[in-house]
């Protein structure tokens, strides 16, 4: 999941599809700023391809991102420079800290074992300065993720007409989406890929007891992210 063809068009869809990614980010920061005021660096886990990273940059006088799949990491560089590192959440080290922490667009979803989730969190914790704030959007709770959702979409952004067909499905403890992706070029024709996403339906108690075990104490806000939620995370 998440390879190169994807990549390229990552951005183009989600604006199509009216995602706001600045919006997103100064309501993160203004969560994050409430618990931590003081607040003037971000580290962004998972960031994909920079598109919060990049708004987040001008809420912060220093921004770094972490991601796994080489080919977003690619794309963020392009955008955002060397600050954009190639990375696991679970072991990732920068050798420094930052006042806010951020996991975004249920990412955290891709911590597919409890033992997992708590490394992710202890490596938050680790990249955390005194005082600070880890804000994660969460992936859907095990009991509200939805079977069967069906979506899809159609949009024209710069010169490519993509659409986006998507099933929703469970198995076990973990979701699965699968997720068609058709792309016409005016010059180089149609061309069509598909992307499976796991991710694990956690309860809210199992991110609190990770956190706890990552030495955090975490408070939820309900209703926020799309209905998701949101946790904010400051040390014990």
């Amino acid at each position: 999941m998440y390879g190169a063809e994807f990549a390229e068009i990552y951005d183009l869809i989600h604006q199509g599809r009216g995602k706001d990614y600045a919006a997103e980010a100064r309501f993160v920061a203004g969560h994050a700023r409430r618990k931590a005021p003081a607040a003037t660096s971000l580290l962004d886990v998972a960031c994909a391809t920079g598109s919060h990273l990049s708004a987040f940059a001008e809420m912060f006088d220093t921004v770094a991102g972490v991601e796994l799949s080489a080919p977003m990491t690619e794309v963020a560089r392009r955008k955002l420079g060397d600050v954009v590192h190639q990375g696991d959440m679970r072991d990732f080290d920068l050798g420094t800290r930052f006042s806010v922490v951020t996991c975004m667009f249920g990412s955290i979803g891709h911590a597919m074992t409890e033992s997992d989730l708590v490394a992710a969190f202890r490596r938050f914790e680790a990249h955390l300065e005194d005082d600070g704030v880890i804000v994660v959007d969460p992936w859907w709770f095990d009991d509200t993720f939805t079977p069967g959702h069906v979506a899809g979409d159609v949009c024209t952004v710069d010169g490519l007409t993509m659409a986006r067909v998507s099933h929703a499905s469970r198995q076990d403890d973990k979701s699965r989406m699968e997720v068609h992706y058709t792309v016409a070029d005016p010059e180089g024709g149609i061309r069509h890929f598909v992307e499976t996403y796991l991710a694990r339906l956690y309860t809210r108690e199992q991110y609190e007891k990770a956190f706890a075990e990552a030495g955090l104490t975490a408070e939820y806000l309900p209703g926020v992210q799309n209905g998701r939620g949101l946790f904010l995370a400051v040390r014990v």
